[in-house]
């Protein structure tokens, strides 16, 4: 018998926010802080200045664990995408088609 997936949208959108939380993550520490983001950046071609490293590590009040990415995540999500654009976004990174 197949297993079934029973996770609902919101439950699907924590899933897919934990796994960015990871990548970001680039030490496995627990926290997302500027080291992560500039090793994540610059794995993707990006060349993020101090200002802007800076400004996205300011934007939490505190340090960056999984729960308080969860919250700007949501945070920011107000007024975007819908969530399947989201979800189809991070879907590019799924590489074995998993949903992980």
């Amino acid at each position: 018998m197949a297993y079934v997936c029973k996770l609902t949208m919101n439950e699907l959108c924590v899933v897919v926010i934990q796994e960015a939380f990871n990548m970001i993550d680039q030490n496995r520490d627990g926290f997302v802080d500027k080291d992560d983001l500039i090793e994540m950046m610059t794995s993707l071609g990006k060349n993020p200045t101090d200002e802007l490293l800076d400004a996205m590590v300011q934007e939490a009040p505190g340090p960056i664990n999984f729960t308080m990415f969860l919250t700007l995540f949501g945070d920011n999500l107000s007024g975007t995408d819908p969530e399947d654009v989201i979800v189809n976004a991070f879907a590019c990174f799924d590489e074995k088609h998993t949903g992980q």
